[in-house]
């Protein structure tokens, strides 16, 4: 079995930053891709940001340019860096890994308001 603890969400005005984490533990040889996705309040969830192991990236086009995604393969971690927040970058925001299956993270709420 595998599990995801997320931490980093928050409050934060818009302009700011936070750095989400995601740390995947238990019986895991080797983890394919690594993603945030996010689902706002009446919304679809849809795909953030992805990271396969050797560092190919994918971003959804709203964050380019003010998200970055990381893993660290020793650590089994997935890293989210927003810069430049919106108010419409507020969600519930879920990490994503895809080992033998997609696992999935509890989520953490991300808000921006000022």
């Amino acid at each position: 079995q595998v599990q995801l603890v997320e931490s980093g969400g928050g409050l934060v005005q818009p302009g700011g930053s936070l750095r989400l984490s995601c740390a995947a533990s238990g019986t895991i040889f080797s983890i394919n891709t690594m993603g945030w996705y996010r689902q706002a309040a009446g919304k679809e969830r849809e795909l953030v940001a992805e990271i396969t192991r050797g560092g190919n990236t994918n971003y959804a086009d709203s964050v380019k340019g003010r998200f970055a995604i990381s893993r660290d393969n020793a650590k089994n971690t997935v890293y989210l860096q927003m810069n430049s927040l919106k108010p419409e970058d507020t969600a519930v925001y879920q990490c994503s890994v895809i080992i033998n299956r997609r696992y999935w993270g509890q989520g953490t709420q991300v808000t921006v308001s000022s």
